[in-house]
């Protein structure tokens, strides 16, 4: 039997990220699926690209939805749409002076949608990555392994299953949230990584991996940043954590697998 057509959208634009460099490693990873067709915007304004895929794949930062774009992504997840979120769509990034970066909570249901909101960062160093779920295709057979990213502190709402994880209490200087205590709550200081999260029929995946920024995606604060930072792009485990997300939007896995 011919692979039944997948349409595909992807949305990658915003700011401080090289959207340039994840925008073609993302497409790369779709075109090694024949079946798959893809249409690539900045932003949610393609309603009728939206309303024509079953999957929708985000790489953003400082990009939300107004109410109406809002409400065709919840249109798409009700009707068994599924979405994976990568890296900054979480992220609503404002920097005031004397107080450092801060995450405003402007998008209070979009963000209740992806299931959490960014808030801080530590500085970029190698952080562990924990399996939270062995057992899930998603995740089975990764094994813990360092992450040279961002460490996504985050506000976190409604459930989600846990696929990866790390751990931090610290600081996160340069941010208006910048200190980060151990919780009292029963997961301590446990921070998701990966995470499933049911939306009637459809399915939001979220994985905060994949800071990637060039010498001038800076502007117009810095005029030439000091280095070209590639993140978790730089490791095996990411590429593959990216193709099983792939096949899970996709639905090219037979059986029941990612069901």
């Amino acid at each position: 039997m011919p692979a039944k057509r997948v349409n595909v959208l992807l949305v990658c634009g915003g700011v401080w990220h090289d959207m340039d460099f994840a925008r073609v490693e993302l497409l790369k990873l779709l075109g090694e699926h024949e079946q798959i067709r893809v249409r690539v915007a900045e932003d949610f304004s393609n309603a009728a690209a939206l309303a024509n895929a079953s999957f929708l794949i985000t790489y953003t930062c400082n990009v939300t939805p107004d109410q109406m774009q809002l409400s065709s992504l919840q249109t798409f997840l009700a009707c068994g749409g599924r979405w994976f979120a990568l890296h900054g769509t979480n992220s609503i990034l404002r920097f005031l002076k004397g107080t450092g970066w801060e995450a405003p909570r402007t998008a209070p249901d979009f963000m209740a949608m992806l299931g959490s909101q960014f808030v801080a960062h530590p500085a970029i160093a190698p952080y562990r990555v924990e399996n939270s779920d062995p057992a899930h295709p998603l995740v089975a057979g990764i094994e813990p392994f360092d992450a040279d990213d961002e460490l996504y502190l985050c506000d976190y709402f409604g459930e989600s299953h846990a696929l990866l994880h790390t751990r931090y209490q610290g600081s996160a200087p340069g941010f208006a949230q910048s200190e980060w205590p151990k919780s009292d709550a029963a997961s301590g200081d446990r921070q998701l990584v990966m995470y499933l999260r049911s939306h009637g029929s459809g399915e939001v995946l979220y994985c905060t991996l994949g800071h990637c920024r060039g010498r001038f995606d800076m502007q117009p604060l810095i005029e030439e940043y000091h280095s070209v930072e590639r993140g978790s792009w730089k490791l095996p485990v990411f590429y593959e954590l990216l193709r099983r997300g792939i096949r899970w939007g996709a639905r090219i896995d037979s059986g029941a697998v990612y069901a």
